[in-house]
Parts: structure tokens; sequence; C-alpha cells
């Protein structure tokens, strides 16, 4: 069975263009995320993400994501710039902080998406997208008029409108958040987003509505939820009550719990942060999760981080 993305039916029906539409009218006002800050993007205003015209970091075939999406040629990956979060220890604190990066149009877009398809990678991974939802879903649909036929994976920090999220269904075939906190405390103190695991839980469940357990043939994930977790020092993740809600969605949801933690950013502002976790910490969480039968996605191999 070859895989046919969903956005190409859209394209076809011309809803496509209709989302578009949709989504290029909240920017007046932008609603993108749960911060709502009501900026007009349109014309240059910016709100807490800082974003206003389409910037893009890197793209690259990337080996170093989920062996689902790696296979043989690789994940489609492109970087985008900023980000709604804006987390103290973020590892990529130059491009989520500081927007290092390039200003591009749609079209743009659609070409590095076309040339990662012509390299044979198996996904085009967009990498921090929730605001530049209108102009990514733009460039897909330029991208298909000039044969772009590869799933899309929308890989997001979890701090998503749900109400957006609706807008993407079809367009998206591979959903990749984050969930990164249980508690408000914790989201309010490293990311400034309170109330980030109730907008998380909405935004997650959506997505588990659109596209259900992730869906992987001959080793190539096609669509479907995958879900990280970056397990923090000092249990600031609160791991136990995370892994509690991805249960909740299904048995078989494929979650990559990581061990990849270090200090950057602004991490050594604090102390609890401010370094590696160890292997206790790390492995207490696998277990749990082996005991709430959560076995899909779990790598024990990232062990190796804390050798």
């Amino acid at each position: 069975m070859k895989f046919k993305p969903s956005y190409l039916k859209l394209h076809e029906s011309g809803e496509l263009k209709d989302k578009i539409d949709a989504l290029y009218n909240i920017l007046e006002s932008c609603e993108l995320c749960p911060r709502k800050c009501g900026v007009n993007r349109l014309k240059g205003e910016k709100g807490f993400c800082k974003a206003e015209k389409l910037k893009v970091s890197s793209y690259f075939p990337h080996f170093g994501e989920e062996d689902p999406l790696v296979g043989v040629h690789g994940s489609g990956t492109i970087f985008l710039t900023y980000c709604n979060l804006r987390c103290v220890y973020c590892q990529n604190y130059e491009i989520s902080h500081l927007g290092v990066g390039e200003i591009v149009s749609e079209e743009r877009v659609a070409k590095m998406m076309l040339e990662l398809q012509a390299l044979g990678c198996h996904n085009i991974n967009f990498v921090t997208p929730t605001h530049y939802a209108p102009q990514l879903v733009k460039a897909i649909a330029i991208a298909v008029e000039k044969g772009l036929r590869l799933p899309i994976v929308w890989n997001c920090g979890g701090y998503e409108n749900v109400e957006i999220i609706k807008l993407l269904e079809n367009v998206v075939d591979i959903y990749m958040p984050d969930i990164k906190y249980s508690s408000s405390e914790v989201a309010k103190k490293y990311s400034f987003a309170p109330d980030y695991f109730d907008r998380c839980k909405e935004a997650v469940r959506e997505m588990h509505r659109q596209v259900g357990d992730l869906k992987i043939q001959n080793g190539i994930a096609y669509r479907g939820l995958l879900i990280r977790h970056l397990v923090l020092p000092n249990n600031l993740a609160g791991s136990e009550e995370v892994l509690k809600f991805i249960r909740s969605l299904s048995k078989d949801s494929y979650v990559n719990i990581m061990a990849q933690y270090r200090p950057e950013g602004e991490a050594y502002k604090y102390k609890e942060l401010n370094r590696r976790i160890t292997k206790e910490e790390f492995m207490k969480v696998i277990e749990f999760a082996k005991k709430l039968g959560l076995t899909r996605g779990l790598q024990e191999k990232h062990i190796f981080w804390l050798i």
C-alpha cells in the first residue's frame, strides 16, 4: 500500500485554499497559539513569540530524529525561528530566542520541501511551526502543485491553540508534540506558560482524534501521533502525570521518553536545572511508562546520554 497524504484531496477539492485563507485572517489579530496576543502580524506587529515574517534557520535531511521518521534517507527537517514558549533551558536558544535565520517566502519554503523530497527524505518535518502555520500551509499548497507527496510532520512544543489544530486537520499527517510539564507553576517559571498542561492536553487530544496512534509501514511512519517527553532534573517535568495522560489517549500511544537534557540557554540561572539528569531519574520514568503499558517508542538506549 502506497501512502497518499490527505492534503492532496484537500488541494483537489479547494478546501486547502479555504484553510489558508482562514489561517491568514487570524494573522490580523494573532491567536495562532494560546497566548492570543492579538497583534496584527500582517502589519509587522510582534507578540510574545517575536515572529513576523516567515523565517527559517536551516533545512536538511535529519538523522537524529526517531527511527520511524529517519528511515534510510532521513527526515526532511525545516527549522523555523522563534517560539511561543521560550523555555529558559532551550537547546536551540539562538534560533528560538534570538531568531537567528533568514526571512523567506512561502515559495522558497515550497522549494525547500521539494529539494528534501528529491534527496529521498521520508517526510517534511516542520520544527517549531506553530507561529508560522498560515505561511507553512500556503507553502505546502505551492509545493503540491509541483509534485510534493511526502507526509507532513508538525514538530511542536505542545503549547497549541486547539482551534488552530482543528484547522490543520488533513493537512498534517504526523503530529509530534512535546509534552513538557504537568505542573502549572513549573511551566510558568521555565516557559512562561502557566496554562501549558491544560492547553497541551486539549491540543494533543485533538491531534489524536485526527490521526490516531502512530502508523508505520516498512519501518517508516506515515500517519499518527508521536509524543516526546523530556525528563528534567529533580522531576521538574512531573513525568508520571504526563505519562498518565498519554496512557489515557491509548494503550498504543507512541512516546519517546528522552534523556538528553543538558543545561543550555539560561539554565545556569536556576540551580535546580543546572545539571544533567541521572540514570536513576531517567530509568524511574521508563519503568513507570512500562508499568502503564506504554512501550511503543521507548528507547532505553537513551541511557547512553548519561554515561
